[in-house]
């Protein structure tokens, strides 16, 4: 019998995981169907009942109702619970519903396991302190990297993220740090994580990269401007400015010398981070489309057990236009 599954959100026309989830079926032999569901803002709950009630076996959720489908969920994962949103809703026994949050997980393995960036003591500097870095701190933070420095237009929201994470965070702001090498070489679509992995997720899914013996980040927050002298391997944009066409005001130099840079947005063309990290010098400058597909595999695997290849998915896609 076939299985069903949707995105949920609004606007969702333009969401590519059907075809994502489309080609993970055909290459894995799964007997699934996946649409889309245009949900109104209040009534995001009775949609996804209703989904549930014609027989859907899961979800997942994309703007606006992440918040929301994190007050849905009867259980979390420790990532979904940390982030305060979820991407990934499972239907289990009864009709319960488990909420997870895939993003953090696409964000590393895209980057470790497609690009071959080297966490282990890199110096990341975070941009944003909403719902998107929220969905990736935690996986991040277990991928044995030096430095996670958290910098907002608005400094007390990053300072409210940044005591989410207790004990791990030192403060007051260090000085400029010393040039060092930079990492080892080895239409806008907010699917890619808008509110949006490490070694090991609760899920069991292991990824490139494990950093269990790693000593624990160094992580601190503020404002964009208290990025002025310090140096960063790699620049992480978890904010929403591209969609208005600007970026976070960044000083100039504050990317190491090979430094990568990585916008969790994505469109038909370069983003304006991702310009910006060209302007910068950047070796990489990378824009979300590879962490869209590398979450919507780890959605996959949760609902089905199987871990479906996204190398050809990424460059059909980009073959595409996206």
């Amino acid at each position: 019998m076939t299985d069903h599954y949707a995105v949920i959100g609004n606007p969702i026309a333009h969401s590519k995981s059907p075809l994502i989830h489309a080609a993970f079926a055909r290459e894995t032999g799964q007997d699934l169907e996946y649409g889309r569901i245009l949900a109104d803002p209040a009534d995001f709950a009775c949609a996804v009942r209703r989904f549930i009630a014609a027989g859907g076996r899961g979800l997942n959720v994309t703007v606006p109702f992440k918040e929301a489908a994190h007050a849905l969920a009867e259980e979390l994962s420790p990532a979904a619970a940390q982030a305060g949103a979820v991407n990934t809703l499972s239907v289990l026994a009864h009709g319960r519903l488990r909420g997870d949050n895939t993003d953090g997980v696409g964000l590393v393995r895209d980057l470790a396991d497609n690009h071959g960036f080297d966490f282990r003591r890199a110096r990341v500097l975070l941009l944003g302190a909403g719902g998107a870095a929220r969905g990736v701190l935690r996986p991040l933070l277990e991928t044995g990297l030096a430095s996670l420095p958290l910098a907002n237009r608005t400094p007390a929201t990053a300072r409210e993220l940044a005591d989410l994470l207790g004990p791990r965070v030192t403060a007051p702001v260090p000085g400029p740090v010393e040039e060092a090498s930079g990492p080892q070489e080895a239409g806008y679509d907010l699917d890619a994580g808008a509110v949006g992995g490490g070694a090991v997720n609760d899920g069991g899914a292991v990824g490139a990269i494990g950093a269990v013996d790693a000593p624990p980040p160094f992580v601190d927050a503020g404002g964009l401007d208290e990025v002025v002298g310090r140096r960063f391997d790699l620049i992480i944009n978890a904010t929403s400015a591209g969609l208005g066409g600007s970026v976070p005001r960044l000083p100039d130099g504050c990317l190491v010398p090979g430094g990568w840079t990585y916008d969790m947005l994505y469109g038909d063309d370069p983003t304006p981070f991702c310009r910006w990290g060209q302007t910068q010098g950047a070796a990489h400058a990378l824009d979300g489309l590879g962490m869209l597909v590398e979450q919507a595999a780890e959605s996959f695997w949760l609902w089905r057990g199987v871990r479906p290849t996204t190398a050809p998915v990424i460059d059909s896609l980009r073959a595409a236009g996206h």
